[in-house]
């Protein structure tokens, strides 16, 4: 059931992301978005939307109130106040949500002795995508009498994606998906979300993982304490932040002093051969192109540490403490 409040749209809270699909309606529409557990305040005023087709994704820590916000958006959870429409459609509206979200949520599980096909068959709803074909899209035709404690957990992952779209969704909702997987799986995984997402399903995607954010994210919001405190494209968060990168590499040339005279460079910094050049992000091209323009080779050592997603976000945290 859907509360409905009419709220104030202050700056804390929208960080400039309530936009709409080109068609005037988002996937998802949240504002004013408030749930407390007695004194706790779970999710405080938060205001967003979805559009269609894109990958958004909930970044924050543990406590950051980003499941319990996509729980009530949902329905799974009772919000104290605000409107949250999927679709133009009330998330209270259950004969319509129920046809248009899919959904992994945190504490997904299955029987291990259950087999893959028989989990498929065991959510298919009239309508839903025949199992072979959706065996065979995800890659399981050769795991589908294979319980399901018996696969690896990139794989079980996958089974849940295909759980989740089983019953053709617009929507999608994946809530730590990668927890606990090593790096191969994690990589697997991701490529599964892309192919959701370039299939057409819009894809919300609740994790607390920087670098995955980052690399899988059209738009994103940052929680923290259960409010938005940043939101955007990775690129413009990152760009928000006073941020700097570093080149480091081996040289024993003086000539290589001049380096400080380059647009973006705020200081050059040798001990013994090890060169470290400090500045903006955007000094990065102008020194590695100076390093070659006598036509001497790259340095083969050469290292660069640029702002990332990450950095960004612990100073925006630090900052809203």
């Amino acid at each position: 059931m859907t509360v409905t409040t009419s709220p104030e749209r202050d700056s804390h809270t929208n960080h400039g992301i309530l936009r709409s699909t080109s068609d005037g309606m988002p996937a998802v529409e949240v504002r004013g978005l408030r749930k407390t557990y007695g004194p706790l305040v779970a999710v405080d005023g938060v205001s967003f939307a979805v559009e269609a087709g894109e990958i958004f994704g909930i970044l924050g820590g543990n406590g950051a109130g980003k499941t319990t916000a996509i729980e009530c958006v949902q329905g799974l959870r009772r919000a104290d106040a605000g409107l949250i429409r999927v679709f133009g459609h009330h998330n209270g509206d259950r004969r319509h949500l129920s046809g248009l979200v899919g959904s992994q949520l945190q504490s997904s599980a299955l029987p291990e002795r259950l087999r893959v096909g028989e989990a498929i068959d065991l959510f298919a709803a009239p309508g839903a995508i025949a199992t072979p074909d959706l065996l065979d899209e995800w890659g399981l035709t050769d795991h589908r009498r294979s319980a399901f404690g018996d696969l690896s957990g990139g794989l079980q992952q996958r089974v849940f994606i295909a759980l989740a779209l089983l019953n053709r969704p617009r929507v999608v909702f994946f809530d730590e998906l990668t927890q606990g997987l090593d790096p191969l799986a994690r990589r697997d995984v991701w490529n599964a979300i892309e192919a959701v997402r370039d299939q057409g399903t819009t894809v919300v995607l609740v994790t607390h993982f920087m670098d995955e954010a980052e690399a899988l994210c059209d738009r994103l919001a940052v929680f923290d304490r259960g409010r938005i405190v940043a939101a955007g494209t990775p690129a413009e968060i990152i760009a928000s932040q006073p941020t700097t990168a570093t080149i480091t590499f081996t040289a024993n040339r003086a000539a290589l002093l001049h380096l400080d005279r380059l647009l973006g460079v705020s200081a050059v910094h040798r001990d013994g051969d090890v060169v470290t050049v400090t500045g903006e992000a955007t000094m990065v091209a102008h020194v590695c192109a100076a390093l070659v323009a006598d036509g001497e080779p790259a340095p083969p050592d050469l290292r660069i540490t640029q702002p990332n997603l990450e950095d960004a976000v612990v100073a925006i945290e630090g900052a809203h403490r």
